[in-house]
């Protein structure tokens, strides 16, 4: 089954984004935060508002995982000094496990050997074991601990990752 990758532009698919985010949010992050941080954080990084200004004024670009008509899943990335931010990366818990995420990283790495980048980066939660997983087996492996407050009395205990790319 090949997946397409559309670039989210307008109002109408930021809401779809963000509802998306949402779903997927609420139901992924419980084993690992609390409800009250998954809703702050929601607010705060995939409300309609917060993916708007994270596209129109951060260098955001936002990715739907679509499958025919519908979306399942979406990435995230941002272009930096010859690396590439992977911000976030979701897939809907029934479309797990069956071989999306391989092929949204190839995508990921066809934008990158386009764009002359040979590094991707990305953070994640030090608990999140199945995704930590997913990335080890991708390529990527962990370079240093981060903790961030993101305010109210919230904060994000991440590994940064990052894989080399082969840019030829």
């Amino acid at each position: 089954m090949n997946l397409i990758f559309p670039q989210v532009s307008t109002s109408e698919e930021i809401a779809e984004l963000s509802r998306l985010a949402a779903e997927i949010w609420q139901e992924y992050y419980v084993a690992i935060i609390t409800l009250e941080q998954i809703d702050y954080m929601i607010q705060k990084y995939q409300s309609e508002s917060a993916i708007k200004e994270q596209i129109d004024q951060q260098g955001y670009e936002y990715y739907f995982i679509q499958r025919d008509d519908s979306p399942v899943g979406y990435i995230s990335v941002r272009q930096e000094e010859g690396k590439l931010f992977l911000s976030k990366f979701y897939i809907g818990k029934e479309h797990r496990g069956q071989g999306f995420a391989s092929q949204a990283f190839a995508f990921l790495e066809q934008l990158c050997i386009e764009r002359g980048i040979n590094l991707i980066w990305l953070t994640v939660n030090r608990h999140n074991e199945s995704s930590i997983a997913v990335y080890e087996k991708k390529g990527f492996q962990t370079v240093r601990e981060q903790v961030a407050d993101i305010g109210h009395g919230y904060v994000m205990d991440d590994f940064i990752m990052e894989k080399e790319i082969i840019v030829s």
